[in-house]
């Protein structure tokens, strides 16, 4: 997601009643995008008590949502979250992406008393959790080793599931990286996020060739990653995607808010074709990217309304 982080003061208790009557849809009533924008809210309060309210959003039925919890979680970096995550990502008959992003944030919090679940679904029978769990071990032993990479400044504020690479390589051989299936997932992501960081024209176009990647979290990553950029150059390739019916949900869900967040002129008609698309979890990505629209094209300064006390 491409939303701004929301200043706030302490919040009140009536504040807290509010923010999780909106996340948690007690009335039936609260549209997709006000509870995403709570839940953005509660990210920046990144408290225990918030965490407790994402946690109880976990009962809700829809897939987007609860990926979107969890990624929250992650990024509030708050170790209250741990049992909640371990709870989702242990839950067998949860949708796959609501696991992998149970085990991205595990990675982006990067306790190590988080090795041992992490490891324990290494095999596990969607590659998407599996795959994740792979990069969030690693992304942990990173975080905790003694010597320490003089990383590059990234003009993104995200918790990303591996570091950019630290050597200022050129964009072709960031790109070589990136495409070798041969290499180490944890090696390609770095030179995934190397890439975004340059945002170039030349950087868009060298990530828009990993869609041909037979992973699907691979794929969506990229997806991801093009929102954070926000570049125009990139809209050609997410519309591609988007209208690829036989992509993987994940892809395409990741493909539409990226759309949004981009917010160029000939999204809005994309989005809307969307969203009455057949599987749900990309009609609600298409409202939620709708709602991204209007606000990166208006005069709003941040994405959920501030509180106060």
């Amino acid at each position: 997601m491409a939303f701004e982080d929301v200043k706030i003061t302490t919040p009140s208790e009536e504040t807290y009643k509010k923010l999780e009557h909106d996340l948690c849809n007690l009335s039936g009533k609260v549209p997709l995008h006000e509870r995403f924008r709570a839940l953005f809210t509660l990210k920046a309060l990144a408290d225990n008590v918030s965490v407790d309210i994402i946690g109880r959003a976990f009962a809700d039925d829809s897939a987007l949502l609860k990926h979107e919890l969890a990624y929250v979680l992650g990024q509030m970096k708050n170790p209250h979250a741990h049992g909640v995550l371990k709870r989702v990502l242990g839950t067998m008959d949860e949708d796959p992406m609501v696991r992998h992003e149970a085990a991205e944030a595990l990675g982006a919090i990067g306790h190590l008393e988080s090795l041992p679940i992490l490891e324990e679904y290494l095999k596990d029978g969607s590659d998407i959790v599996s795959q994740t769990c792979e990069l969030a071990i690693e992304k942990i032993k990173y975080d905790h080793r003694k010597e320490k990479e003089a990383l590059p400044e990234s003009a993104y504020s995200s918790i990303d599931p591996a570091p950019p690479t630290a050597d200022e390589e050129s964009t072709e051989q960031l790109r070589t990286i990136y495409l070798d299936q041969k290499l180490p997932l944890f090696e390609r992501y770095r030179a995934m996020f190397a890439l975004r960081n340059q945002c170039t024209t030349e950087s868009v176009l060298a990530l828009a060739e990993g869609f041909d990647d037979p992973s699907a979290l691979f794929r969506h990553e990229i997806a991801y990653v093009f929102g954070q950029m926000q570049h125009p150059a990139a809209v050609p390739s997410l519309v591609k995607v988007l209208s690829k019916l036989d992509e993987a949900n994940m892809v395409r869900h990741e493909a539409a808010e990226a759309l949004g967040s981009i917010a160029t002129p000939e999204v809005y008609p994309i989005l809307e074709k969307f969203r009455d698309d057949k599987e749900r979890v990309v009609r609600e990505s298409c409202v939620v990217a709708l709602d991204m629209y209007e606000y990166e094209n208006s005069a709003e300064l941040q994405y959920a309304d501030g509180l106060s006390k």
